[in-house]
């Protein structure tokens, strides 16, 4: 589960300031679940559920004010008060998908992993392209350490729920502690620009730089190997029809595109892994792997790098990782980096149902 739950006060916050004189019991309501809200954000939850109280008796039929009081209880850490408020409007004809995953987390927190799983296929049935319910349903194998399990349905997410960045944050670091490092390396730089500045950015940062550092070896002045995959399976189809065998994604384009950009590098730091990077774009596009193999991501680097600010990008999805070379960079590039995050702020990376990316795409 996620002990972090979107609340839904911001409606109130927006609805409420839209009255002034002669007010409506619905009306005062409102400007009691603004304060509520207020007092929440300060920590002042008994003060909170108060006004929410009040703000449901003069408004019983609004969705809100029992929510909200449910999320005052689950920041109490009193989840059984927030289920027993939660049960009641489960059939309430404004219910979100927050809803079954503020539920669902409460049942998971008292220990009743398989009842938090009803709620969620529930709210599944209401919400079927919720990256955040299968977010949880993930987090709840996650919190069991049965990564294997969990996997799936970050997955899921992903496919379902493209623009949503936590599946991508999950599964990153699955990939990345596995044999399969390559989703990895491709989830986590899609994470970071979804979701650009929070500790989760800068962590998948260390990450992906760790990654590189860890699977590109060097065993001499003229040798050197990578391990981003490991998965060698073929179709049995593919037999009946050698012509048409390919090798997995892994092996077969991404590790090979890789070790051809890495002509006369001889060590990993963030200025080698900017060469390396810069050059398997080129390559990528000139080998026609994007016609058969497209992928978002790739496509928008090609962009950046058309942009003229592929250097700054790179050094900025790396920083973390080696935070001297980053430093060093910026000292003598100071305009390269202010160009960049001004044109950065206007062009991010635009994912939707029509332009994204999961693993099963290949």
């Amino acid at each position: 589960m996620t002990k972090t739950i979107k609340t839904l006060g911001f409606l109130l916050l927006i609805t409420a300031g839209q009255f002034a004189f002669g007010q409506t019991n619905k009306e005062i309501a409102l400007t009691k679940g603004q304060k509520a809200i207020e007092l929440m954000d300060n920590g002042k939850i008994k003060e909170s559920i108060k006004l929410l109280e009040e703000a449901q008796k003069l408004d019983p039929e609004r969705f809100d004010y029992p929510y909200e009081m449910a999320y005052a209880h689950y920041l109490q850490e009193d989840y059984k008060g927030a289920i027993k408020i939660l049960e009641k409007i489960m059939n309430h004809k404004d219910v979100e998908e927050t809803f079954f995953q503020l539920l669902g987390n409460s049942y998971d927190l008292i220990g009743k992993s398989d009842k938090a799983f009803e709620i969620y296929d529930a709210g599944l049935k209401i919400f079927p392209n919720s990256g955040m319910i299968n977010l949880e349903k993930g987090n709840v194998y996650w919190n069991k350490k049965e990564y294997g399990k969990a996997l799936p349905f970050y997955e899921k997410g992903i496919e379902v729920d493209p623009d949503f960045p936590s599946n991508y944050y999950r599964a990153a670091r699955l990939y990345c502690g596995s044999t399969e490092e390559v989703w990895g390396m491709i989830y986590g730089e899609i994470f970071m620009n979804l979701e650009r500045n929070s500790k989760r950015t800068s962590e998948i940062s260390k990450l992906l730089y760790d990654t590189y550092k860890s699977e590109i070896k060097f065993s001499s002045d003229t040798s050197f190997s990578v391990s981003f995959s490991k998965n060698a399976t073929i179709n049995v189809s593919d037999l009946k029809d050698p012509s048409k065998m390919e090798l997995p994604y892994g092996i077969g384009v991404y590790e090979p595109t890789l070790i051809f950009s890495m002509v006369s590098v001889k060590a990993i730091d963030i200025s080698s892994l900017d060469n390396i990077r810069s050059t398997f774009i080129d390559n990528y596009f000139k080998n026609g792997h994007d016609k058969k193999y497209p992928n978002v991501l790739f496509t928008y680097q090609k962009e950046v790098k058309e942009a003229g600010h592929i250097e700054a990008y790179n050094h900025w999805i790396l920083m973390k990782g080696d935070e001297d070379g980053f430093d060093k960079w910026y000292s003598e590039n100071k305009d390269k980096w202010e160009a960049f995050v001004k044109w950065f702020g206007d062009n991010g990376l635009k994912i939707n149902d029509t332009n994204k990316f999961h693993s099963g795409q290949y």
